[in-house]
């Protein structure tokens, strides 16, 4: 996982992040893997949907997406 900057945050597409406000990054597997953690601990229970849904959408073959 290459490190995230406040420089590489800022190129990213909007598309590139789960939440609105650009939270949560998820332009590679290594950071919505991440971002699914980090919500799990500080993210409200809407929170947790709408990330994983995101992160889903993105990665369907990661083992969460799989169970229904």
């Amino acid at each position: 996982m290459a490190e995230l900057n406040a420089k590489g945050r800022k190129v990213l597409k909007e598309s590139s992040f789960a939440l609105s406000g650009r939270r949560y990054p998820i332009h590679d597997e290594a950071h919505a893997m991440v971002a699914l953690g980090r919500v799990k601990q500080h993210g409200t229970p809407e929170e947790r949907k709408k990330v994983h849904a995101a992160v889903c959408r993105r990665y369907p073959h990661f083992e969460s997406c799989k169970i229904k």
